[in-house]
């Protein structure tokens, strides 16, 4: 079997691990922060320094296990190596003893942040290793978000489900303990179902050499900026929507785990609109669109209010179909840019070496979004449960306000390096015999 002729069902095995990887980060980003600054009683600005600390710590680590990827023969030793670290490790973060502090949340944050990590940077250079082609690597990476969002929506779904009125703490608790059977299920099907990737030889660079090789690339690093911006625009939203939901909204988390599956939803059913519009206009216009559409549609969202919950579900909805172009879109143009000709500043790149410092910038991003939102909160007057409106006028602006400003200027960025990131679009044969004809 080539990677050129992936048949369907290689395909689909290959994107099975992303439903638990998926599952593992949605509680991850979204629930513990309210878990452990509600339940476990510590203070919000606790919290967010914790997480901060936490993430800084694993956004160091991941060039370094990508680097580490690279050097190792084979993608799916690392995989199983590393989904067991994780599922060792979240049940008990989402489930804390009595007095847990922030040793407890710190110490499992890193496990479970390594454990994900490793499994997530290989599973992608893998992916990126796979096709050979920029139409067949979209489908590969749109396999993987597919299951990604599948395993988005049942964690979304599940804690108030799970709760069966016993409180949002025993639901998470359950959820954990859920996680176990998905990951053993889903990574028994990738590991033995995916083909392998083409034989390549085992790495063996200095990290700094190995890492430093992707950063020599100018439209590498170019990439990564533009994914940095919008991903720190997309996690401000992740880490204050539940406050948002319950106080600014004054919904329940019954309903706050409905918007979250409309909003993962429409991300999912929006990722062939997404696949067929690259291959119209180009994988950078296509998401620039989703980018453009994002603002169009969370700009709305500071100037909700108590009980307007249609008008928040529409919000979700459309901005849920932005996000189908940032999760099929740039994991695509990346392994685009791995597999294109390579020019000199080009030679030191490696697949797991890139997706490294990929994954850095997604968890810089969300240390970012989590160490300065939730303390800037606190700055602001605001505190979990509060009704003061300008409490509650600080929460929709640092909520509504600053992702779309972000967004904004991810799209100009993006815009203003178009040359640099995206190959021409090819021209029909017609057209070039036309063109040729009138050179001549």
């Amino acid at each position: 079997m080539t990677p050129a002729s992936l048949p369907r069902p290689a395909l689909v095995a290959y994107g099975a691990l992303g439903l638990p990887l998926a599952f593992a980060a949605l509680p991850l980003y979204v629930h513990v922060p309210r878990l452990y600054a509600g339940e476990a009683g510590l203070s919000l600005a606790a919290v967010g320094a914790v997480l901060l600390a936490a993430r800084i710590v694993d956004a160091v680590t991941d060039p370094l296990l990508g680097w580490a990827s690279d050097r190792l023969a084979g993608r799916r030793r690392t995989i199983l190596a590393a989904t067991v670290l994780l599922g060792a490790s979240l049940p008990l973060l989402l489930s804390p003893p009595a007095g847990a502090g922030a040793a407890w949340l710190f110490g499992l944050l890193v496990l479970v942040s390594i454990g994900y990590s490793a499994a997530t940077i290989a599973h992608n250079a893998w992916g990126a290793e796979l096709a050979p082609t920029p139409d067949a690597r979209t489908r590969v990476v749109a396999s993987r978000e597919a299951f990604a969002l599948a395993g988005v929506l049942l964690a979304a779904a599940l804690p108030a489900l799970l709760a069966a009125g016993d409180g949002e703490a025993a639901g998470l608790a359950r959820l954990g303990w859920l996680f176990l059977p998905l990951l053993v299920l889903a990574g028994a099907w990738t590991l033995l179902g995916a083909p392998p990737s083409p034989p390549r030889a085992v790495q063996r660079p200095a990290p700094l050499a190995s890492l430093a090789g992707a950063l020599r690339d100018a439209a590498f690093v170019r990439l990564l900026a533009v994914f940095a911006v919008n991903g720190i625009a997309a996690a401000v939203p992740s880490a204050t929507v539940l406050f948002f939901v319950a106080d600014v909204l004054r919904a329940d988390a019954q309903a706050a785990g409905l918007f979250l599956v409309l909003y993962f939803l429409a991300a999912a059913a929006s990722l062939p609109l997404w696949v067929a519009l690259s291959r119209r206009i180009g994988k950078l216009r296509a998401w620039l669109a989703g980018m453009l559409l994002a603002v169009a549609v969370f700009a709305w969202a500071a100037l909700l209010g108590s009980g307007e919950l249609a008008a928040f579900a529409a919000i979700c909805l459309l901005s849920g179909v932005a996000l189908g172009a940032d999760l099929s879109l740039p994991p695509s143009m990346l392994a685009d840019l791995i597999a294109a000709p390579a020019p000199p500043a080009r030679a030191g790149m490696r697949a797991g070496a890139c997706f490294g410092w990929w994954s850095f910038v997604t968890k810089a991003n969300l240390a970012l979004a989590a160490g300065t939102a939730l303390p800037l909160l606190a700055a602001l007057g605001y505190a979990p449960g509060a009704r003061e409106p300008a409490a509650l006028a600080a929460l929709a602006a640092v909520y509504g306000v600053l992702p779309v400003v972000l967004k904004l200027a991810a799209a100009l960025l993006l815009w203003t390096w178009r040359a640099r990131l995206a190959p021409p679009l090819p021209i029909h044969p017609a057209a070039a015999a036309a063109l040729r004809e009138i050179r001549s």
